[in-house]
């Protein structure tokens, strides 16, 4: 790497972890000061203030400058969401298992006397508690209801016109629409210029702390970028750079991802090198500078999200390669520059996606296979053959699919017009299915959480199993839509987001805020939780008890509600004796292909709050760990308490014992439909497979037999398990090592040991 982007990485990476309480100390004022006004009109006053006030810092040798905190890696206090949870932890913030921050302990006072009296009872984790608290918390052992506590994000933003117009531009388009505009739209115009004012002013702060540091080139951009667009690449990356960190300091949230960049950038750069103003070695640094950046930026989670989301998973994602429009293969010299600045750089920011099609060009697979292969996890690959008639069953227009992106970890999107809401919950199937064996009861408790459909004891056949089943998932899906919508309305009431909304389609145009569906597609993304145990413990049912009677219900029943403490040989049974999803056995991959698409035409009976689709996913983030520990023994031999399977496509750790391709094979019957939301396909190579160019050849024949099962999308780990064993017991000298979790990469020696031992046991392959 070149020497100011190791000095960069080394700074950053060196840099103590802390919460601040700076913004919220801002937003608190600006809300005690403006009583008597609107709460769209404080939220917009207070990002104006933010962006006035906060203390802001620039290292000599950075190109790309800006944050939303002094510090790096800082997480934020944000009193519109939530602190009741942080009232509640702020002293075990530095000790607890995942996520640890420091404190700063004058902050815990000042947050206790100036914050924590104005917000209680106000933030969007209050009202929703006072709202429907009772309804969530009554199905949360099944449906992890999200975004209770912090704003919505994963979006992925109209970068092209933000670097086309500016802020200027949209105070000017703003100013023209209050020309015409009704009562009813005129504040949200007002709004709109309000934070587009405070997003110039913010400029200018960098222009002049660049003056001062004598850096005029960085400070001369910042002033062009307050008043006009974005005219070169240096001036386009910036600039994308201002776009980011003003939504997370809007909306504190995490998965605002910038899309294809490779497609936006490309005229920029193509335009300098052509005049001769700028090299590809320049072009080059310039990226890891940005890249740099994304790392800058981490999410404050409560230390039960944290469970969920471990690592920080803040979620830049960037997508190369596809297809243009027009169906032709898609790539040019910015796609690789990004693959060799992940390659250079090898941390966790940017979520580096790659698209594939049939007809991708090898030179861009064989360099992304090459930069995996390095093991930072990244980068991840997603199938258009899968993925775009998915979305055009979904009603997304043929024009967006085929221009699809992602956000966050792999939740699929259109650009610059959705507000996709991936995040919206997650349901286990597993838990549904405990119930349904236990008269609705808990295994863990006994506590009653369900409609008593009957037991396993009661079931006269493997039909009346899942006909109970199917009544007992409808169940949980009808209470849970209830809780989503009342998040929503939260939501409207509690964030409205003017400058998010200017940045995406179809909300300037309508004078309506995101929030309220001002977007041009309005969908809500719910992950189904975890397929593979499920038809694992299905097919042992199916198999062993009510085909072949080599177990009898009634003691299945028994040994489950002892954990197996007195059947090892049933359990040994359950886990050996009936297949197993992963293994390319054609009736268990049904079994779970079945179960997925009848979760997903349920949901497809309802529309969200803002009149829009709800649609699934099979991913988890980390939540298989915590999930896991919410459901009793299970019948595919699995033990209370522990992980289900990773990932979400994925097989159960362990049990994939036929190699790749069968997992592939496997994977393949489940229906893209399911998937819309996205999917997750985790693997663990060694990193001798990669050694040789026969090597590579054979995992770039493997990536095309993966596009051409139509599997929406595959990451791979490469990495020696005596590696994360060592990093366990030394982390120190494994700092910068990074693992692929579930959909994002983290730092392997910053994950909770649950979470690392899952990690850890997952199979690994020498072949294909």
């Amino acid at each position: 790497m070149l020497d100011r982007i190791s000095i960069l990485k080394d700074k950053m990476l060196s840099q103590p972890r802390f919460v601040s309480i700076e913004q919220a100390l801002i937003i608190t004022r600006t809300y005690q000061e403006n009583e008597d006004k609107s709460i769209p009109y404080k939220r917009a006053l207070s990002l104006y203030n933010a962006l006035s006030e906060i203390e802001i810092g620039m290292e000599p040798e950075e190109l790309i400058v800006a944050n939303r905190t002094k510090g790096v890696r800082y997480g934020v206090v944000f009193p519109e969401s939530g602190i009741s949870w942080v009232d509640r932890e702020f002293e075990t913030i530095p000790t607890r298992p995942q996520d640890k921050f420091n404190v700063h302990p004058e902050d815990i006072e000042t947050f206790r006397k100036v914050i924590v009296p104005y917000w209680k009872g106000k933030s969007l984790e209050d009202v929703i508690k006072n709202r429907f608290g009772a309804e969530i918390s009554a199905i949360s052992k099944v449906v992890k209801v999200n975004q209770t506590d912090h704003a919505q994000g994963h979006i992925c933003p109209n970068v092209k016109e933000w670097l086309e117009i500016g802020p200027q531009g949209y105070i000017d388009l703003a100013k023209k629409h209050l020309e015409t505009c009704s009562d009813s739209q005129k504040e949200f115009y007002e709004c709109v210029i309000l934070v587009m004012q405070g997003v110039q002013k913010f400029m200018l702060r960098y222009h002049d702390l660049a003056l001062k540091m004598n850096k005029k080139d960085v400070a001369k951009i910042c002033e062009n970028l307050a008043y006009k667009p974005a005219a070169t690449f240096h001036e386009a990356l910036q600039s994308l750079w201002f776009l980011f960190v003003v939504l997370h300091m809007e909306s504190n949230a995490s998965s605002f991802s910038p899309g294809r960049l490779d497609e936006t950038l490309y005229s920029y750069y193509k335009r300098d090198i052509a005049s001769g103003m700028l090299k590809e070695s320049e072009a080059l640094e310039l990226i890891e500078c940005l890249w740099l950046k994304f790392n800058e930026i981490v999410y404050l989670r409560n230390a039960h999200s944290a469970k969920y989301f471990a690592g920080f998973p803040i979620g830049f994602n960037i997508c190369v390669g596809g297809q243009d429009q027009n169906g032709n293969d898609f790539s040019n010299e910015l796609s690789h520059m990004f693959l060799k600045a992940q390659e250079d750089i090898g941390l966790p920011q940017p979520n580096l996606s790659v698209r594939l099609h049939e007809h991708t060009n090898d030179e861009l697979l064989k360099h992304a296979i090459r930069v995996v292969s390095k093991g930072s996890g990244m980068p991840q690959f997603f199938n258009d053959k899968a993925i775009i008639k998915a979305m055009e069953d979904l009603g997304i227009s043929h024009f967006d699919a085929m221009d699809y992106a992602i956000v966050g970890c792999v939740e699929l999107t259109t650009q610059g017009n959705n507000l996709g809401w991936s995040d919206s919950g997650m349901f286990n199937m597993n838990k549904v299915l405990e119930l349904t064996l236990n008269h609705g009861h808990c295994l863990l408790t006994g506590k009653q959480m369900g409609p008593d459909y009957g037991s396993l004891s009661t079931y006269t056949s493997f039909s009346d199993l899942e006909s109970a089943f199917e009544k007992m998932m409808d169940y949980f899906i009808d209470k849970m839509i209830p809780c989503l919508e009342e998040v929503e309305k939260a939501h409207i009431d509690i964030l409205p987001t003017a400058f998010l909304s200017s940045v995406i389609d179809d909300c300037m145009e309508k004078g309506m805020d995101v929030t309220r569906g001002g977007a041009h597609y309005n969908l809500s993304g719910i992950q189904m939780i975890q397929v593979a145990n499920l038809a694992d413990s299905l097919a042992a049912l199916k198999k062993l008890v009510y085909d072949e009677k080599k177990i009898d219900a009634a003691d299945l029943e028994k040994a489950l509600k002892e954990n197996f403490s007195n059947n090892e040989v049933m359990r040994q049974m359950l886990l050996n004796r009936a297949p197993k999803y992963g293994n390319d056995v054609d009736w268990v991959d049904e079994l779970g292909a079945k179960w997925a698409l009848k979760f997903r035409n349920k949901l497809r009976k309802y529309t969200n709050y803002r009149n829009g689709e709800y649609h699934t996913g099979m991913y988890t983030v980390s939540a298989h760990v915590p999930m896991g520990e919410n459901v009793g023994a299970s019948c595919d031999g699995r033990l209370a308490k522990t992980p289900l399977a990773d990932g979400g496509l994925s097989a159960v750790y362990g049990r994939d014992l036929k190699g790749p391709t069968a997992v592939l094979k496997s994977v393949s019957h489940l229906d893209n439909s399911c998937t819309t939301n996205g999917g997750l396909l985790n693997m663990k190579f060694l990193p001798e497979f990669f050694k040789t160019e026969s090597g590579i050849d054979k995992f770039a024949n493997f990536m095309r037999t993966f596009v051409d099962l139509e599997i929406p999308h595959i990451q791979f780990n490469v990495v020696r398990k005596e590696d994360l064993l060592n990093a366990k017991i030394h982390p120190d000298q494994y700092r910068s090592l990074t693992v692929r979790v579930a959909g994002y990469t983290a730092y392997f020696t910053e994950l909770a040991g649950e979470l690392q031992d899952e990690i850890i046991a997952r199979t690994s392959y020498d072949n294909i």
